[in-house]
């Protein structure tokens, strides 16, 4: 293969683009129509085997991204190896074509609102299983980047099968606003529209004041007497999961 050297133009772009940390993140980025412009292997034949038995349908295309460096050159990339030797960096989605998506009526999947969230990897969690169950999208409140390295890891690349931006409350994409809360309806009875918007609070602090004003309905997972919470993540999951469940 012939072209710039990938370390050089890794240094080049590191600023600008997303990390895809390791196999699986470059795989679903990929999938999803991501632009890479630079990806690189330990051994990229171990790699390209990887793909043939878990990604076949962009196995070729690659063939045609990877390029092998060595383990010294990879390790100097990356905030610390991940076990498939595998790196990327990705063009990052136009922020006015996701907030086009996410505003966009009528919706056919709800958004998904982190108010606040605290924890990086829970972030990335939350976006994997909304990418999974189709939801238009995932936006997050306070300070947190949803596009820190350490969020796209823990969203395997997922990043790219959904609408994930940073927004204020008062920015929030329109729809019913269904905040979770301990205090709110018992979810079980309650029907979840496709437009909706799913609120869930800090793993701290709960709901903000702002979101709280903000939202319609409280609803409430089901949780046995003397257990205080669930993981952020297990919440949306179950939330995202009863939604499934209702229709159109």
């Amino acid at each position: 293969m012939t072209g710039p050297d990938p370390v050089s133009l890794w240094h080049q772009l590191a600023d600008t683009c997303v990390l895809l940390d390791g196999f699986h993140a470059l795989k679903h980025a990929v999938r999803f129509g991501a632009e890479v412009p630079v990806a690189v292997a330990v051994d990229r034949g171990a790699a390209l085997a990887l793909a043939e038995e878990l990604a076949p349908d962009v196995r070729d295309t690659l063939d045609a991204l990877l390029t092998q460096v060595p383990e010294s050159a990879y390790a100097s990339l990356v905030p610390r190896p991940h076990p498939t030797g595998v790196a990327a960096l990705a063009v990052r989605p136009s922020r006015a074509a996701h907030l086009e998506k996410l505003a966009h009526a009528p919706r056919t999947a709800p958004v998904v609102v982190l108010d606040n969230p605290r924890n990086l990897g829970n972030a990335g969690a939350v976006i994997r299983l909304a990418a999974g169950f189709g939801a238009t999208g995932v936006v997050t409140t306070g300070t947190l980047d949803p596009w820190h390295p350490t969020v796209v890891r823990g969203g395997a690349g997922l990043h790219f099968a959904t609408a994930v931006e940073h927004l204020e409350v008062a920015e929030l994409p329109p729809g019913p606003v269904f905040a979770l809360d301990p205090e709110g309806d018992d979810i079980r009875g309650v029907k979840l529209p496709d437009d909706a918007v799913l609120a869930f609070g800090s793993e701290r602090s709960g709901l903000s004041p702002e979101l709280r004003a903000r939202a319609g309905h409280l609803v409430a997972l089901p949780m046995r007497p003397q257990v205080s919470s669930y993981n952020l993540a297990t919440s949306v999951a179950m939330t995202l999961y009863h939604w499934s469940l209702g229709g159109s």
